[in-house]
């Protein structure tokens, strides 16, 4: 059996999206939509007062779900992990079209389980 991780960075965001805490929630909700993932619990924020960043976190029966984002520099940090196989999910379409993305890169990384 082999788990599956994401690990996608945006860069050029639109400032206001990466502090706009609505726009993070439905992308944890299109991610867990679209990819069959099950939370365990309501996902956690955290906004950061003087940036406006938001860090958010969701326990998976999976794994787990994480962004982070930077309004001040325009970047979004995302990181989807699950204990088993998923098929690839639209990141870099999404975060083009609802953050403005300039450039998104993508890594899929293949977890074996010995």
């Amino acid at each position: 059996m082999t788990g599956r991780e994401w690990v996608v960075d945006a860069h050029g965001c639109d400032r206001a999206a990466l502090a706009d805490l609505a726009k993070l929630q439905a992308l944890f909700a299109r991610l867990s939509e679209g990819l069959s993932l099950r939370a365990v619990s309501d996902p956690t924020w955290h906004q950061f007062p003087n940036t406006g960043g938001i860090t958010g976190l969701c326990l998976l029966a999976e794994s787990h779900l994480a962004c982070h984002t930077f309004p001040e520099y325009g970047s979004l940090c995302l990181n989807v992990f699950c204990c088993r196989p998923r098929p690839d999910w639209d990141f870099e379409g999404y975060l083009k079209n609802e953050f403005a993305a300039a450039f998104v890169s993508v890594r899929r990384i293949e977890r074996p389980y010995q």
